[in-house]
């Protein structure tokens, strides 16, 4: 039963769009929508799961009878009726057929394998310069015979299905696979590889975890004793040797993490030297500001801890979702993607990938990309527009980058070697969408980024603005092929190079 651009049926509760590859719903619902998202409720039921699927995002989960349901899926529904001046935008030819952004914004109509883009802070618009959009995937099915589009060269392969939320994809130091089942809450493990390109064997390595999703070996180097998860409100680690495919006993509990509201997310990284935790902890909103908003403690930073868990710190802050974090293994820099803030308009604020400074400030909430103030905080903190760092690398908003890797394999041409992979999961707030792709970043056999990056593996998203896949995790594997986790399909793609 459809009320405003939502389709109700049992079991399920899944947004349809009115125009293809749109939907504009009133700012009012789009924040109503953003509320009702940091709040959950838990109940039990022996049979039967609600589901609100909205970019990607599973609101409700059923485990043996255990069903947690978010208080949206019953809020919204309430609601909705009783909000006459919250409905979609009527469908409307000259947006659903109009031009391609201006330069050098782009969206998936325009995504295809080796086209280059470059965005600078000249380029910015003004704040609300675009009206605002909720505008959720329409998630369906892999149409038969879909695969992933390649540059010239590249064969792409399904490399696993039928999984429990796949997200980051990381490979042991013995060429074993490990991939964080979110919504399964679970870690698996891959090894071997078939002459078809899958894997030979598949195990689970760990279960009944809290939405899993970071992985990091300890110590680095050729033979880890553990392997540490970021799970949603802690980091955790189990005993490991190279070769385990279950773990050796219980996870130790190594440090709480801050919980509830949005970015879920719990990224991990060892430094170069071992001696050092990074940890990514999303914002737990939009754009409050952290002196009024206790939820926002410890909130949008890269946090710092001791291999055991001691000395917590802040690395870096300002950063509103870091989701991905990487060393550069040729000079042990730390880099990360961000997910920057939403509701400023189709193109701000430009998402990112950076090398991460030290100390380092970079806007959230009250700057944003160098002296750029957030209207919503305006005249708050002067005296940080100044120490407000510019990314490396600019990516077009709203695009939402989660994972990134250098490629350190052999099999790819020589010019690909030490570039950056990222994912883009794709975009909820904008008119047309953008993202749904793998970037990457050109590096030149530098030690940091120009600012260009090129698609390199797009064809998630369908032209009329449906949605079957979703990139999230990548990884290098042994033999030099791209692994790629795509959480809408519930797949892992493989990428390898196979000549001109």
């Amino acid at each position: 039963m459809p009320w405003h651009g939502f389709n109700f049926t049992a079991g399920t509760a899944e947004k349809r769009s009115n125009v293809p590859g749109k939907l504009a719903v009133d700012t009012v619902l789009g924040h109503l929508i953003f509320w009702l998202f940091t709040m959950r409720v838990t109940k039990r039921q022996s049979d039967c799961a609600v589901r609100l699927t909205c970019g990607g995002c599973v609101c409700a989960e059923n485990r043996a009878g255990r069903t947690a349901i978010s208080k949206a899926c019953v809020v919204l529904i309430l609601t909705l009726p009783l909000l006459p001046a919250c409905r979609p935008t009527a469908p409307d030819p000259a947006v659903a057929l109009r031009d391609a952004p201006p330069p050098p914004f782009t969206d998936i109509r325009f995504e295809a394998p080796g086209v280059t883009h470059k965005i600078t802070v000249q380029d910015l618009p003004a704040p609300y310069a675009t009206r605002s959009y909720t505008n959720f995937p329409n998630i369906i099915a892999r149409p038969p015979n879909a695969l992933p589009k390649a540059p010239s060269g590249f064969q792409v392969n399904l490399y696993a299905e039928n999984l429990g939320t796949p997200r980051v994809i990381r490979m042991a130091p013995n060429g074993d696979i490990f991939v964080a089942e979110s919504g399964a809450g679970r870690i698996r493990v891959f090894r071997g590889l078939t002459a078809t390109g899958t894997p030979e064997r598949s195990a689970i390595f760990a279960g009944a975890l809290n939405r899993p999703y970071g992985i990091a070996f300890y110590p680095p180097g050729a033979d880890p004793q553990w392997i540490y998860v970021g799970v949603m409100d802690a980091v955790l680690r189990f005993a490991y040797r190279n070769g385990d495919l279950q773990a050796r006993g219980p996870a130790q509990h190594i440090a709480a993490l801050p919980t509830d509201g949005r970015h879920w997310t719990r990224e991990l990284r060892f430094s170069a030297d071992g001696k050092t935790l990074f940890v990514g902890v999303g914002s737990a909103s939009n754009v409050d500001d952290p002196e009024s908003s206790p939820a926002e403690t410890n909130r949008a930073d890269i946090l710092a801890f001791d291999p055991d868990g001691a000395n917590q710190r802040i690395y870096a802050w300002g950063i509103r979702n870091p989701s991905g974090l990487a060393i550069d293994p040729a000079t042990g820099q730390l880099w990360c993607v961000a997910n920057e803030r939403d509701g400023l308009g189709d193109n701000l604020v430009p998402d990112y990938v950076t090398r991460v400074r030290e100390g380092g400030f970079y806007g959230w909430p009250w700057w944003y990309l160098g002296p750029h103030q957030d209207p919503h905080h305006s005249g708050k903190h002067p005296e940080l527009g100044s120490q407000t760092i510019v990314p490396d690398v600019l990516l077009q908003a709203h695009t939402a980058p989660l994972q990134l890797v250098f490629y350190d394999g052999e099999q790819f041409p020589s010019a690909y070697h030490g570039d950056i992979f990222l994912t883009s999961h794709g975009s909820w707030n904008r008119s047309v969408r953008t993202g749904y792709e793998v970037i990457r970043v050109p590096r030149h056999q530098s030690a940091t980024a120009s600012g260009e990056y090129e698609d390199f593996l797009t064809g998630f998203a369908l032209s009329d603005g449906q949605v079957w896949g979703r990139p999230v995790g990548v990884t290098t594997d042994a033999d030099g092929s791209l692994l790629v986790t795509d959480d809408a399909s519930n797949s892992i793609w493989r990428v390898r190079y196979v000549g001109p």
